[in-house]
């Protein structure tokens, strides 16, 4: 878990990060001692199912906040409307075309921030990785579980 690496992602996914972990840390984090003291006063712990399944909770709870904390000091936050360029990088919005010429349109993100169904895909996902570096009018070939895709590349934004 614990790497240098940096982790490139949007403003927007670095503020939902430290959402999350501030509502584990005054949230999550009090009421689950809260429940452990209730547990404690209900007598002997080690047949204390309340108490266990609290102390459980306490354990996950406290491994989210280390990992999202992880994530926040690697995060390399990245502006697109600050970039520029004819090639596909991090946070472009890429406009493509299948092979049956269906336009679709695909932002390039970081890992945490992927939902393909907005439209927002990382750049570690295989299409992602395909993308990066090519520019307008470039054909991609990507692999995926349901077959080879193919792509061409109609516009490319930095919005």
């Amino acid at each position: 878990m614990a790497t240098v690496d940096k982790m490139p992602m949007l403003a927007e996914g670095y503020e939902r990060l430290q959402a999350e972990v501030r509502h584990l840390k005054t949230v999550e984090r009090p009421s689950i001692i809260d429940a452990i003291e209730e547990a404690r006063a209900h007598g002997d712990l080690s047949e204390n199912a309340e108490y266990h399944a609290a102390k459980e909770r306490q354990g996950q709870v406290e491994a989210q906040i280390a990992e999202i904390d992880d994530r926040l000091s690697r995060a390399l936050v990245i502006d697109p409307s600050t970039l520029s360029g004819d090639k596909v990088v991090f946070g472009a919005t890429v406009h493509l075309l299948d092979e049956n010429d269906n336009k679709i349109v695909y932002q390039v993100v970081g890992q945490t921030e992927a939902d393909a169904k907005i439209g927002r895909i990382s750049y570690s996902s295989p299409l992602g990785r395909a993308l990066i570096g090519r520019s307008v009018g470039d054909d991609v070939e990507v692999s995926a579980p349901s077959g080879d895709k193919y792509y061409e590349i109609e516009k490319i934004e930095f919005i």
